[in-house]
């Protein structure tokens, strides 16, 4: 009793030591500052969001699917795009509900629009940009995410498949952009995202048509954000690591076929759901380049810049031992 009754009296003399030291009122006014610049944050991000006009590429499925439904809470006003019609349709009533059971509270979040197409027929993205621009008569932000993965050996894989890689990951991607760009010129406003991998900064093997067609993206957006910042337009690139979606399973091989395989790694991956929600913080933030990959891939890239030998080795290593565990 004794001995608690003296903790008691020692922790409070303490606290009051604490308190009426020098150091108290500076303790108080930094939790008070990072408070303040957090409420501003979210202030910034309401307010760059609230009521834009965002289109989504890739929305009815994976992380494009998330991507609609974080910015749709965030009150934008979406323009969903894919190839899926009827996915689009039931992600379309899903929004659509929640902004009817969200505007009985207050009027926050708006019916979403859809425009189908395939992003990677070029001549069908120019009169799909019109019809895009018809919804809502601009564009505020563009989220360029719709893409396909790719699996197998550079020596069995048809060049034709290197294409297929290239329509949808980035020539898709450059024509979208392309036909909405003028527009947001005329503006002098808009924001241009895209979601690239982290495999857009460095290449690991058996996904040469995959990590060529992320690096020519990483490329083209890094030479349009200092072509347009004269315009006041943004741009972000989004390099993640694996995500859990179906990118694998939906992957075309060497011959053109399908995947068709849960890869470890993807089901490992990070949340969809949690990357969307950093993108969504990013862009209202207007981050331009976001890598959102795991300790060792994020320390690759760097090795490959500051020691590319051993990010050679490393992966000349990990190629040998893939290509036993297929032969086995």
């Amino acid at each position: 009793m004794f001995f608690q009754s003296s903790r008691r009296s020692v922790s409070k003399g303490k606290l009051m030591e604490f308190t009426s030291s020098p150091f108290f009122p500076l303790v108080l006014g930094s939790i008070g500052v990072v408070a303040l610049y957090q409420l501003l944050l979210r202030v910034r991000q309401k307010t760059h969001i609230q009521d834009a006009v965002v289109v989504v590429t890739g929305a009815s499925s994976g992380l494009g699917r998330e991507c609609a439904k974080v910015f749709h809470a965030a009150g934008a006003r979406l323009v969903l795009c894919g190839r899926d019609k009827e996915r689009l349709q039931d992600l379309v009533k899903e929004l659509t509900g929640a902004a009817d059971s969200q505007r009985k509270v207050q009027n926050m979040t708006y019916p979403p629009s859809m425009v189908t197409f395939d992003l990677s027929d070029t001549e069908a993205v120019a009169s799909a940009a019109v019809e895009v621009l018809q919804c809502f008569g601009h564009v505020d932000i563009l989220i360029n995410n719709a893409g396909i993965s790719y699996r197998g050996t550079i020596l069995e894989t048809d060049v034709q498949v290197h294409k297929q890689v290239m329509d949808m990951n980035y020539f898709g991607a450059v024509a979208l952009t392309k036909a909405l760009l003028p527009s947001m010129v005329q503006r002098r406003s808009g924001h241009i995202a895209v979601v690239s991998s982290v495999q857009g900064k460095i290449a690991i093997p058996f996904r040469s048509a995959y990590a060529a067609s992320k690096h020519a993206t990483q490329a083209f957006f890094d030479c349009l954000r200092a072509e347009v910042e004269q315009f006041g337009i943004e741009v972000s690139v989004f390099s993640p690591g694996y995500i859990r979606t179906n990118l694998s399973v939906n992957a075309v091989t060497g011959n053109g076929s399908k995947y068709s395989v849960l890869d470890k790694n993807t089901a490992e991956g990070r949340d969809p759901h949690d990357i969307a929600m950093v993108m969504l913080n990013c862009v209202s933030r207007k981050k331009k380049d976001v890598l959102l990959a795991g300790v060792f891939p994020t320390l690759a890239v760097y090795f490959r810049t500051l020691c590319p030998s051993l990010f050679f080795f490393i992966m000349a290593s990990r190629a040998r031992k893939e290509q036993k565990l297929k032969d086995s």
